[in-house]
């Protein structure tokens, strides 16, 4: 039994739960730069174009540029293509850090790791077009005859970052409102 003068513990407020900032997922699409260019540094320097170094029976390390787009769209036209992607990547690269900025510490995980993602591989290959006038590409898979485009790892970050993204929405959809 209380007394009058007996204090009854309460549970402190439950405080919001929130993420990281958006200075985290910066930061993050930031390393994602450096591993890219890190990378493309590597190959650049110890590779001869067209170069290829069988790793697996599916899988080789070589030295091809992209001045086009996914798959090399666009790669055959005047050059205008160059800046087309390099506006259009800095554009996204802008979209998606206010989009981080303004939902700060709200933002979602999942969300926000696939907007770094996105982010850090349109930059990775930004620098390339402005650097190379091309996109550095060392990554390649093929089969028998049948060969993928080679690809490099901010396409890999765009791809993943892509991905989640959609799975982020239909988990979305899913949850009870």
């Amino acid at each position: 039994m209380l007394d009058a003068g007996d204090r009854v513990a309460t549970a402190p407020a439950a405080r919001p739960v929130q993420g990281r900032g958006a200075g985290f997922w910066l930061v993050l699409a930031a390393v994602i730069v450096i591993l890219d260019q890190a990378a493309k540094l590597y190959f650049n320097g110890s590779y001869t174009y067209g170069q290829r170094v069988n790793i697996l029976p599916v899988f080789d390390f070589t030295l091809v540029y992209n001045r086009g787009a996914a798959f090399s769209f666009l790669a055959d036209k005047t050059g205008w293509q160059r800046w087309f992607f390099t506006v259009l990547g800095v554009g996204a690269a802008a979209v998606i850090t206010w989009i981080l900025a303004r939902q700060g510490r709200r933002a979602q995980p999942r969300f926000a790791l696939a907007l770094a993602l996105i982010m850090g591989g349109a930059l990775g290959n930004v620098i390339d077009r402005i650097a190379y006038g091309h996109v550095v590409d060392f990554l390649l898979f093929y089969w028998k005859d049948w060969y993928y485009p080679a690809f490099n790892l901010a396409d890999v970050a765009i791809t993943c970052g892509a991905i989640l993204l959609v799975l982020d929405e239909l988990l979305r959809m899913r949850k009870p409102a």
